[in-house]
């Protein structure tokens, strides 16, 4: 079944950086070829882009000091019963990024769905006063609410910010070297993770995986970035 959301439209104003004409691949490369110092790559969606550039720009590869992924689970998936939306959508990215070398985390909805936008979180956040804590307030009041209406959970879990953790706050997740891999050809489970934290298949480590998260101390993370903000 197809839905149709309409976002809100919280009164922001005017955005004060002007949209940028170069397609995602080639503004990654730009940033890589432009740093002083190698890069962190954040990716919160399916990992095409990253994928791409490592096959097209090869030479930018030691430019890139770490990727993290949000996507995934240790778990259960939510496009299917075995994949997380991000890895069903472009498995292959996925396993391209994974067998590049680079240094790899991922952030799945194991640990986000920890992560959990509540009544408290919400009023915690809106007391910042400021006019950044406003127009999150007026998102997540439409996240929450539409996280309800299609998945039956009022408390919305926040999975992208919770990427963005592992390199703002690393203590505030906790992540463990393991193999990962994904799953390519599964007449069910395609883009289904495969994360051996035990060790079972005895294969090489690959990866890291986060495994925990301080929720306390990542909520304080969050509101401290919207109190900087004006």
């Amino acid at each position: 079944m197809r839905r149709v959301l309409a976002l809100p439209d919280p009164d922001a104003g005017p955005s004060p950086v002007p949209l940028d004409a170069r397609g995602a691949t080639e503004l990654i490369a730009d940033t890589l070829a432009a740093a002083s110092e190698p890069v962190a790559i954040i990716a919160t969606g399916p990992i095409t882009n990253v994928a791409v550039l490592l096959r097209e720009r090869p030479d930018l590869v030691p430019r890139i000091r770490e990727v993290v992924w949000m996507g995934g689970s240790t778990e259960r998936g939510n496009a299917t019963p075995y994949a997380e939306f991000n890895a069903w959508v472009d498995p292959e990215a996925l396993d391209l990024v994974l067998q590049s070398g680079l240094r790899f985390t991922m952030v799945g909805l194991n640990v986000t769905h920890r992560a959990l936008v509540t009544t408290r979180v919400r009023e915690r956040l809106a007391a910042i006063g400021n006019r950044t804590s406003a127009f999150g307030d007026e998102l997540l009041e439409f996240f929450c609410r539409t996280n309800d209406e299609v998945f039956g959970m009022p408390d919305g879990p926040l999975h992208d910010p919770v990427a963005v953790a592992v390199l703002a706050d690393p203590g505030s997740v906790e992540v463990a070297r393991t193999r990962l891999d994904v799953e390519l050809i599964g007449s069910e489970t395609v883009g289904a993770t495969s994360v051996d934290l035990d060790g079972m298949l005895g294969r090489e480590p690959n990866a890291y995986v986060a495994v925990g998260i301080d929720v306390e101390r990542f909520w304080a993370g969050v509101e401290d970035a919207m109190a900087r903000l004006a």
